[in-house]
């Protein structure tokens, strides 16, 4: 008898730890981890305040417009959708998530009209009539369909920033002010969604992890794609006395060298004040 219960106590033993093993007979099992460590969460990182810049300190500045194209090579990541790792979505995925959610963006660059949550879902959706008919081809009635944005239909992002000279550390150094989706309409040409106050959105951007192709070891938040400038760009208009573009008066090859000449401009100016 005392055998038998023995032999008992030690099936019991072994199912219960076989349950604890392979995870059955429990509630609440957690999903395998996709990898072969623990990565830090996304939701620790926090940004990298800016320094306090003082007006007198501030020896010299330039208005610079820029546009970031996703179809250049060294861009992908601003259009990469999560294809292998499902936590890492395309910037105007992000932009959007964020304004339905509540965030705040506006409908000029100089950040003085908010846009209304109708305003974002007139821009970001679109209604379709569809007539419905009998087997017989006779009209029922009218289908309302709602067509969802298409996050590939941003290619190119505007950037607004201001260049400075600060006197007190002797650098050069940049500030990213807005950044813009464009949406390329057939009949209006490419328009501007919205407007995103950067420095508002710096502690989402950091939180959200950005595909990195030469390492995927190294995961990069968006917060490091723009403070680090690993984009590529370029220049569409500078501030000027006429407020125009360079589209405006250069065209074709000549308004791209247009652009190169006034990024050249900008680092020649800052290699002569060490040059006098």
């Amino acid at each position: 008898m005392k055998k038998i219960i023995s032999f008992l106590v030690v099936l019991t033993l072994f199912f219960a730890g076989s349950n604890s093993v392979f995870g059955q007979g429990t509630t609440e099992q957690q999903a395998p981890r996709d990898g072969f460590y623990d990565r830090v969460s996304p939701s620790e990182r926090e940004i990298i305040p800016y320094d306090h810049i003082r007006e007198s300190d501030v020896f010299w500045e330039k208005r610079i417009w820029r546009v970031i194209d996703s179809r250049e090579k060294i861009n992908l990541p601003f259009k990469y959708e999560g294809i292998d790792w499902k936590d890492m979505f395309p910037l105007i995925t992000i932009f959007n998530n964020a304004i339905k959610e509540g965030a705040v963006v506006y409908n000029d660059e100089y950040f003085k009209l908010p846009m209304t949550q109708e305003d974002f879902e007139k821009k970001t959706a679109s209604i379709d009539t569809i007539p419905i008919y009998d087997l017989y081809g006779n009209f029922v009635k009218d289908s309302v369909v709602r067509n969802e944005f298409d996050p590939n239909a941003v290619k190119k992002f505007r950037v607004k920033e201001d260049w400075y000279f600060d006197k007190e550390t002797s650098t050069l150094q940049v500030r990213i002010l807005g950044i813009a989706p464009i949406f390329t309409d057939p009949d209006a040409g490419e328009l501007p969604l919205y407007w995103v106050y950067y420095p508002d959105f710096r502690k989402l951007l950091v939180k959200q992890d950005c595909f990195n192709p030469k390492n995927d070891a190294i995961r990069m938040s968006w917060d490091d794609i723009f403070e680090g400038r690993l984009f590529g760009s370029y220049i569409i208009k500078e501030s000027n006395v006429l407020d125009r573009r360079i589209q405006d008066y250069k065209t074709g090859v000549d308004a791209l060298m247009e652009a190169e000449k006034i990024k050249q401009d900008m680092f020649e100016w800052e290699h002569d004040l060490w040059s006098l």
